[in-house]
């Protein structure tokens, strides 16, 4: 059943890579993709890693930089890596000259080569990822693996393939106790609860900021329909408080032009000054436009408030523990749902609806600031890896 199931399943796979090939080729033209895409369906300068590494894959820049503590413990030298985005890539650079782009599944058959450990992260269920690295002699390791309320029904639906898929990892360490009974119940074996890795160790500041005079607000990671209802309520935030300064900090870089839209709109109506932070690093500006990458956590350091993106509208959230640690005050949209043992994990969080956003940010000073209640333990899965060098 394995073979037959591998065989058919690697057959129909080149089907819709064959009929999107036109499609990818245009889109590859596009300044979010003109990387991944030729990278990853055309395998332009993307060659395969070496074999007989230690192989971590994520799928973008947040999963890329939770895995940083796993990374720091071992060797370089046997360090692979791969991704599916740009903002991922620019992250697993900084790890080693092993980072490529993951191709698409057909292409693997040609392109993947033989390591000692494949370590996936999350829930990037590639079936060919793993059949071919654990038939091409690879230990297989699911790691930070979550299964959320919103997702489990559909992959119940499709239990069938992920019985297959966990036919080929070796081991799995969940997040928490019910992302282990849905993933045992879809198939998996050897799981370990051993929390979020994204709490393991938190990203620290990579410079000192000058915090400016006022509050300062940081609007974090956030989405498209975000930046307007955050720089309204800071509209009525700044009658109260006029010295209050606003950082926001759009999660994705091809977004930044059309945030700084909103921005500029909002400043000529309210008549105030704002600037882009690419063209000057600092603060006192009434609002900044955060145009770079890696900068939040700095930012966090010197905020009195933190607005988080990613649940004002229906994205799952983000990582609130990076601000908690300097203990801001965070207040978070209702749909942080791929978020929630890292928001139960953090003691203080402020949950509001979009049009409660404005009265609540004016009662501030009710809000508690934000501290975590615990933290990951990573020794298990460091054991395995140092097991199989």
């Amino acid at each position: 059943m394995n073979r037959l199931f591998f065989f058919f399943y690697s057959l129909v796979s080149i089907l819709p890579y064959i009929v999107a090939l036109p499609f990818l080729f245009l889109f590859s033209f596009k300044t979010k993709y003109r990387q991944s895409i030729p990278a990853r369906f055309f395998l332009w300068k993307n060659p395969p890693l070496s074999p007989g590494g230690i192989w971590f894959h994520s799928c973008s820049f947040g999963e890329a930089k939770a895995i940083a503590p796993l990374v720091e413990m071992l060797p370089k030298k046997v360090l692979r890596m791969s991704t599916t985005t740009q903002t991922g890539k620019s992250v697993i650079d900084t790890y080693t000259d092993e980072s490529r782009y993951l191709p698409f599944e057909p292409l693997l058959f040609g392109w993947l080569r033989p390591q000692k450990t494949l370590v996936v992260m999350e829930a990037e269920f590639w079936y060919l990822l793993f059949a071919l690295a654990k038939r091409r002699g690879a230990h297989t390791l699911l790691i930070n693996a979550r299964m959320s309320d919103r997702s489990f029904p559909k992959y119940l639906k499709m239990a069938w393939l992920y019985r297959q898929i966990f036919r080929y990892v070796d081991a799995v360490y969940a997040q928490t106790p019910k992302d282990k009974a849905r993933l045992e119940h879809l198939g998996a074996k050897n799981v370990t609860v051993t929390g979020n890795i994204k709490l393991a160790a938190l990203p620290q500041p990579t410079k000192t900021l000058a915090k400016p005079e006022g509050l300062l607000l940081c609007a974090a990671s956030t989405h498209r329909g975000e930046e307007e209802t955050v720089l309204d309520a800071f509209d009525m935030f700044l009658q109260e408080h006029p010295k209050a300064k606003l950082a926001v900090v759009p999660r994705h870089p091809e977004r930044f032009d059309e945030a700084a839209q909103f921005v500029e709109a909002f400043a000529a109506k309210r008549g105030i000054c704002w600037h882009r932070y690419s063209q000057r690093e600092d603060f006192e500006s009434t609002v900044t436009l955060v145009d770079a990458l890696g900068e939040l956590v700095n930012i966090y350091a010197i905020s009195d408030i933190v607005i988080l993106g990613g649940a004002f509208v229906p994205v799952g959230g983000h990582n609130a523990a990076e601000a908690a640690q300097f203990g801001c005050r965070i207040l978070s949209g209702p749909h942080y749902f791929n978020q929630k043992d890292i928001f139960e994990a953090v003691e203080g969080i402020t949950v509001v609806e979009s049009e409660d956003l404005p009265k609540r940010l004016l009662q501030y000073a009710q809000i508690k600031p934000a501290n975590l209640r615990w933290r990951t333990d990573l020794t298990p899965i460091v054991k395995e890896l140092e097991g199989l060098l």
